[in-house]
C-alpha cells in the first residue's frame, strides 16, 4: 500500500550542517586573521561543540574567472570551543577573505569520532 508512495519521494540528505562566518579571532587591539569564529546551526552552548571539534569546514564561493570552474573552496577544521555560547573556532588552509564574515559556511559530518 506505501510502498509506491515511498519510492516517488525524493529524499535530500545533506551531508553538512549550516554555519556562518562571524569574524576572525581578536582581541582588544588587534584580530589573529589565521583563526576564524563560526556559529554552527542548533549550537547554543559550550557542551554542544564537543561533537564538531575536528570536523572538516568548506567555504564555497563563487569565482570571476570561469576557466578554473565557476565556484571554489576553502577547506578548514574546527579546532577549539570559543566561549560558552557555542561558537566554535576553525583554522582553514588559506585565511578567508573578509568580505566572507557574515556569509554561510558548510560544517561537514566528517570525520566521525563517534
Amino acid at each position: 500500500f506505501f510502498f509506491p508512495l515511498l519510492m516517488t519521494q525524493e529524499h535530500n540528505n545533506r551531508l553538512y550542517c549550516k554555519g556562518v562566518f562571524l569574524g576572525f579571532r581578536r582581541s582588544l587591539h588587534g584580530q589573529m586573521n589565521h583563526t576564524s569564529l563560526l556559529r554552527v546551526e542548533g549550537v547554543n552552548d559550550k557542551k554542544d561543540t564537543s561533537f564538531y571539534l575536528g570536523k572538516r569546514v568548506a567555504y564555497v564561493y563563487r569565482a570571476a574567472n570561469p576557466k578554473k570552474g565557476k565556484s571554489r573552496v576553502i577547506w578548514g577544521k574546527i579546532t577549539a570551543p570559543h566561549g560558552n555560547s557555542g561558537v566554535v573556532r576553525a583554522k582553514f588552509k588559506r585565511n578567508l577573505p573578509p568580505r566572507a564574515m557574515g556569509d554561510r559556511v558548510r560544517v561537514m559530518l566528517y570525520p566521525s569520532n563517534i
